[in-house]
């Protein structure tokens, strides 16, 4: 939100008092707490007059700050408030007469006492500053209030993240509206709004607030990152790194971890579509002929009208087409697939739960007590009421018997046009709930599973998302078009999603809407399946690859089944994102950040530690990437590239750029395999351009997300020194681009296309090169 005409003067019908001067620090151990008056005090008489604005400064966690301005202190405080793990750690204070040091590990704010200005350091290193007239308290009329701060950014700074976010990659120059709608792909609003950014100069800033903030980003004044909430305060944390993943991992402290998705939800999902007709034949029909044509298949989705149509949701199989549903969901079990059906948190007039719901006091009301109903949608729909816990119960309830008939898991869309003009059960701010309302809507349903099924076995597919959403995976991007540059912007979207604290992401292979071609669908294959997670959806078009031409089934073949053989190295990096906060998909900038070609690159990404994946967006099959420094093998053609510069090639499409970095081990598992499987039995480690004296590591988890086996690499001179932990049985290890050894101490080996193999089952090894 702007609130200023230029540079110079104030927009017309606002006012704003800012902080003059530090007049007075009050230091305790837990809380710093600074009184800036709005007037210069050059004597008494200036005391009277003018406001005056405070700034709280306190400690959650070592190396974040938490600043809380506020104007008056006595409005109404009403929830929701995002849950936040605060140890309310003591602060070291350090304190002269023109300055006050406030510090929480390497990271300080310096309060200036005479001149207003506090500054953010890294050690003795600024990141950021709130500067004079940055600190805001503004209104218009008798009605508007708003406190604003604005953020230094420095020559060279970029800004990233604040959710999913389809816009440019780099947020500089843009107004961004925390707000949750539904506004597909192409469109500057967005499901997942995050009040969350991060810097590549290695800090985030959080602002803590559910209701709506607007950020002008370089925009309205184009040094500094302006955030403002409606009311009479504002409250941020500023985080420290230095590196983006360390800021990441301390935010995620902050709102939460995301949880480790069920090894099987990483393979395959095929669902039947939105509006395409489907019956329990069409369904069988669609999971046979995949394993006719010997493509892994784990999930099988019920897309809407598994319900009868003007009654979403109502919780029943549509029994025109699913005669005993119970029946064939253990069919589909038997034939070794998990079941995930649609849901909403809506419930439409002419379904059966409906007057249930309003006698009972379970949906939405409006201020004269009617229950609030609108027609987008379905007819006469009401909105679920998660802060009822009576209502919570009742919709975990209509869930549960599904899980007793044999679901797995729930696609959780919508709950992003939440009203604001209703009233809670418990009193909630209308407007604070309509983001918040998705953190409820989620948590019911994952909580629903985990109570069910296990804390191991919970997993959704959610749209729509807020602060701590992470905790309850997986999101998908959204309704995109059937388009190449839809395709691009969907991986935009995501890359911003996952610098925002959310570990999982997929997207609609083949886009959403009507029109996918048969090339479209190839490109988009591959990207699918080199994403966490992997689902075929569209709207009014089946998504089975034998309806495209026989190549897309060969694509879909080999995508599948080099996904599921990556699983020892992709649950690996699962595990590390469920207890580092840091994201499987990678923007190029958070692995790489010194490396300033990385900056905007939004076409390509890492997948885990390692690997590069460069999708290809164009119908002729070309694609431009930059590969960072080092030395890069691509693990489709056994290629190897020298690093730091640009490339453009031609892939057909069984291929693509998919390089593992230099000095990785990429541990691979069974090619005919579904994505679930003893990741330990039988590995092939893969070993890639080993660095002189430079240990190379990796580690093996189970299923269950718990490690299991370590195994270290390192060069010297021509020798190789292996040594593995926790290994039972048989592996092999593969040197890549290694074309012949003269002595291994163990096991056999030989020369193979792409390098040496060496089949063992002792835990150390030297190879002589």
């Amino acid at each position: 939100m702007k609130f200023t005409n230029g540079y110079w003067l104030i927009k017309e019908g606002y006012k704003i008092i800012n902080p003059k001067v530090a007049y007075e620090i009050k230091i305790e151990d837990k809380k710093a707490t600074i009184y800036a008056p709005c007037t210069t005090i050059e004597n008494r008489g200036k005391t009277l007059d003018g406001g005056m604005i405070t700034i709280e400064i306190t400690s959650p966690l070592e190396d974040v700050l938490k600043v809380r301005i506020y104007h008056h202190a006595g409005y109404l405080k009403v929830g929701p408030y995002f849950e936040i793990e605060d140890k309310k750690l003591d602060l070291v204070c350090e304190e002269s007469s023109l300055q006050v040091k406030i510090k929480s590990g390497n990271l300080c704010a310096k309060v200036d006492k005479e001149n207003w200005r506090i500054g953010f350091y890294n050690k003795e290193k600024l990141i950021t500053a709130s500067l004079p007239g940055g600190i805001g308290y503004v209104t218009k009329g008798e009605e508007e209030s708003y406190v604003k701060e604005e953020l230094s950014i420095d020559v060279g700074e970029l800004i990233y993240g604040l959710g999913e976010r389809f816009t440019p990659f780099v947020k500089n120059g843009q107004s961004v509206d925390i707000w949750n709608a539904d506004g597909g792909t192409g469109s500057e609003q967005s499901y997942k709004n995050i009040p969350f950014y991060v810097s590549n100069k290695g800090y985030g800033v959080f602002v803590n607030h559910p209701e709506k903030v607007s950020f002008e980003v370089a925009s309205e004044k184009v040094s500094r990152v302006q955030f403002s909430v409606e009311g009479e305060y504002l409250e941020y944390f500023i985080i420290n790194g230095p590196s983006l993943k360390k800021v990441i991992e301390n935010y995620t402290t902050l709102t939460g971890k995301p949880a480790l998705p069920p090894a099987w939800s990483f393979g395959l999902w095929l669902s039947t579509s939105f509006l395409t007709n489907y019956d329990e034949e069409t369904v069988n029909s669609f999971i046979d002929g995949m394993k006719e044509r010997d493509i892994p298949l784990d999930v099988f989705h019920f897309d809407c009208f598994w319900m009868k149509e003007f009654e979403w949701c109502n919780f029943k199989w549509d029994d025109r087409m699913f005669k005993n549903p119970e029946k064939m969901l253990k069919t589909i079990k038997s034939k070794g697939i998990k079941t995930c059906v649609w849901i909403n948190p809506y419930i439409a007039q002419k379904s059966p739960l409906f007057n249930e719901a309003v006698e009972n006091g379970y949906l939405l009301k409006r201020a004269n007590g009617e229950v609030w109903q609108w027609d987008m949608w379905q007819a006469g729909m009401g909105v679920v009421d998660f802060t009822n816990p009576k209502a919570t119960v009742w919709f975990q309830n209509k869930l549960e018997e599904l899980v007793d008939m044999g679901v797995d898991a729930f696609k959780t869309d919508f709950g992003e046009r939440i009203p604001t003009d209703v009233v809670y059960y418990d009193g909630s701010n209308a407007k604070k709930m309509h983001n918040y309302y998705t953190y409820l809507y989620n948590k019911t349903v994952f909580d629903l599973l985990k109570r069910k099924k296990g804390e191991k076995e919970a997993v959704l597919f959610a749209r729509s998302a807020t602060v701590g959403g992470q905790k309850f995976p997986v999101h998908w991007g959204g309704d995109c078009t059937s388009s190449y540059t839809s395709m691009a912007e969907s991986l935009r979207g995501g890359l911003s999603f996952t610098l925002s604290g959310f570990g999982f992401w997929s997207h609609d292979i083949g886009g959403f809407e009507n029109g996918t071609t048969a090339d479209l669908y190839k490109r988009w294959t591959q990207f699918g399946l080199l994403s966490t997670h992997s689902r075929y959806h569209g709207s009014g078009e089946y998504k089975v690859p034998w309806i495209y031409d026989e190549e897309a089934v060969e694509v879909t073949r080999k995508f599948t089944k080099l996904k599921c053989s990556l699983m020892p190295y992709l649950y690996k990096n699962a595990c590390e994102t469920s207890e580092t906060g840091v994201s499987m998909v990678r923007a190029m900038v958070l692995e790489f950040m010194e490396d300033e070609a990385c900056s905007y690159l939004d076409r390509q990404y890492m997948l885990g530690d390692s690997l590069l994946v460069a999708p290809i967006f164009k119908e002729s099959g070309r694609v431009r990437y930059y590969i960072p420094k080092g030395r890069w093998t691509n693990i489709l053609t056994n290629k190897v590239l020298d690093g730091e510069r640009w490339y453009e090639e031609e892939y057909d499409y069984m291929n693509l750029p998919l390089l593992a970095r230099e000095n990785s081990i990429i541990t691979f598992g069974y090619i005919d395999s579904k994505a679930e499987y003893d990741y330990t039995k039988n590995p092939s480690f893969n070993i890639f351009e080993l660095q002189e004296e430079k240990i190379a590591k990796s580690c093996i988890y189970n299923s269950l997300g718990v490690k299991k086996v370590l195994i270290t690499a390192v060069k010297k001179d021509d020798e190789i020194k292996i040594a593995t932990n926790g290994i039972k049985g048989e592996y092999s290890i593969l040197l890549r681009n290694i074309k012949k050894v003269s002595r291994v101490s163990s096991g056999k080996w030989q020369s193979e296309a792409d390098g040496v193999k060496i089949e063992l089952s002792c835990d150390k090894l030297t190879i002589k090169l």
